[in-house]
């Protein structure tokens, strides 16, 4: 975390989810950040995909302030949705 006069700040990137799952219909592992660019990545690694699913958001996000655009809505809560089901 960021420190800002003494408070903890989150990074932008540590807001969006960021899975990776075993598809059976692909044969690989797929890695999504549903809130920012869905699937975008695979592989036979889940350590890799997750890397490179890592890499891919930190990008999306970089690429978005120096645009100046805003940042999409953070909507996929997990542990709310869990609660819920």
């Amino acid at each position: 975390s960021k420190q800002n006069r003494g408070i903890q700040v989150m990074k932008a990137a540590d807001q969006y989810h960021r899975f990776v799952y075993w598809s059976d219909e692909d044969s690989c592992y797929i890695g999504t950040c549903p809130d920012l660019c869905g699937p975008c990545c695979h592989g036979d690694d889940a350590d890799e995909v997750y890397r490179e699913l890592t890499q891919i958001v930190n990008e999306h996000i970089q690429l978005a302030k120096e645009d100046g655009r805003p940042l999409p809505k953070v909507r996929t809560r997990p542990m709310q949705e869990l609660a819920l089901a």
